[in-house]
């Protein structure tokens, strides 16, 4: 639906209006002038996907300066997922910050970051003693597993997986794959990083026990097992693809992993939080991770993430080894506590489910009709169509971006992935109802049909 009338006065959270709304053409002129700024204060590399101006958002909708309102498939890249300025967070996020902003906890101790802990040892897969320590980013929650694994283990290298996302830092970006736009000139790397195949269903036509040994005779020949302190993957992954792994990959490498002294890294940052339509997406197949990594969905939008794992791991660096700053910041705790407790007690996890059906009907109806859709796939409120040349089966990035441009132009914010740049991915807050979610992805599929 879209319409000409006015920008609504309400200011933002889940009273906005839940509805595609556009006043003026994607980018409008508030929008355009914003982005002009933006091009005078703030470096090219900081690029931005969607060329609108956001003044609020809520349930399934952003608004821009130009009073557009535009239907959310990102959540700020899985962020958002309870909704964006969900009451319950936003109330916990006002009484801490009239209660204190900062001590840093390595300074200071507060209740805070010790629900926060308890509550992830509670929730992440596996009943062994766990413990947690809280981070800002997902970069900085990988890079900190990987320094408990090597400490735990003495042992250096690190195996990731061909189209895997980690991060932009030095460490992150050598366990990352996709070179164009995150590392590309950004180097040298860290060292002691390999990386082998993963299973990817659509390309290889492997089943999840064949990759697995592809992957584990590679790294026993090229790296070997005593020397590998973490083996670090996505559950599914994002970036690359919202790859879904064959079913069987995922348990034999961690039970090879296991028998081998290795620490199972699972790398939970898109994936945790209800996304997937189980809490973390390692449960689908019941893998129980040595050490899991989240961030993204944790706090409602507030910047906060952690490494949870087994506690003879965790206990292994020396006190002072890990923390930071700003890490558990008291602020992005109470965000934290809001935001679990809506995930456990506001039907998240199921409703996942259900957006996983809306969508994947949606899709495979499409498929059928448009051999240009290679490949739908994913779980829960992740889920992602891959385009291809049908005539040769080649990734079509140049269609992926028409199609994109096309959603934002008319109302719907859809983001792209895949090594290739080939996937449209679909991420929209988990608060979005079945209306707009079905207007929104109808939109996307009108961009395919008209590119």
């Amino acid at each position: 639906m879209t319409s000409t009338a006015s920008a609504p006065t309400t200011i933002g959270g889940p009273g906005l209006p839940q509805e595609r709304r556009l006043v003026t053409a994607v980018p409008g002129p508030r929008s355009q002038e914003l982005l002009a700024r933006k091009a005078a204060a703030v470096p090219a590399g900081v690029g931005v996907a969607v060329p609108i101006a956001v003044v609020a958002a809520g349930g399934g909708v952003v608004v821009d300066a130009d009073g557009n309102s535009l239907i959310d498939l990102g959540s700020g890249i899985a962020v958002t997922s309870v909704g964006n300025a969900h009451p319950g967070v936003a109330a916990a996020v006002t009484a801490q910050v009239q209660a204190f902003t900062h001590t840093c906890f390595t300074i200071a101790a507060y209740d805070g970051y010790v629900e926060v802990a308890e509550a992830l040892n509670r929730l992440t897969p596996g009943d062994h003693e766990k413990r947690t320590a809280l981070f800002n980013s997902g970069a900085e929650a990988v890079e900190n597993a990987v320094k408990i694994a090597r400490k735990h283990t003495g042992r250096q290298a690190v195996v990731v997986f061909d189209h895997a996302y980690h991060g932009r830092t030095n460490l992150t970006m050598a366990l990352t794959a996709k070179t164009m736009p995150y590392k590309s000139g950004f180097g040298p790397f860290a060292p002691e990083v390999y990386r082998v195949p993963t299973s990817y269903p659509f390309h290889d036509g492997l089943t999840g026990a064949e990759a697995a040994q592809r992957a584990v005779t590679q790294i026993e020949q090229q790296i070997g097992a005593e020397n590998t302190a973490a083996l670090l993957i996505e559950p599914i992954q994002g970036e690359g693809g919202f790859v879904v792994p064959a079913e069987g990959f995922l348990p034999a490498l961690a039970d090879w992993a296991h028998a081998n002294g290795i620490v199972f890294i699972a790398d939970e940052v898109q994936t945790g939080f209800a996304r997937t339509g189980a809490m973390f997406a390692s449960e689908h197949e019941g893998v129980v991770p040595d050490i899991v990594t989240t961030a993204k969905g944790i706090a409602g939008g507030l910047p906060l993430s952690a490494v949870t794992g087994r506690a003879e791991i965790m206990d292994s660096p020396h006190a002072g080894g890990l923390g930071g700053t700003y890490g558990g910041n008291p602020i992005a705790c109470a965000a934290a506590l809001a935001a679990i407790d809506a995930f456990e007690h506001d039907g998240l996890v199921d409703r996942a489910r259900e957006i996983e059906r809306i969508l994947l009907d949606a899709l495979h109806t499409a498929q059928r009709q448009d051999p240009r859709i290679g490949d739908v796939r994913g779980r829960g409120a992740m889920i992602a169509m891959e385009l291809v040349d049908p005539a040769t089966g080649d990734p079509d990035r140049g269609l992926t971006g028409r199609v994109v441009r096309y959603a934002f132009e008319h109302g719907v914010i859809a983001l792209t992935a895949g090594t290739s740049g080939n996937v449209v991915r679909f991420l929209p807050p988990l608060a979005i109802d079945d209306a707009l979610l079905a207007e929104g992805v109808g939109v996307v599929l009108e961009g395919l049909a008209s590119a």
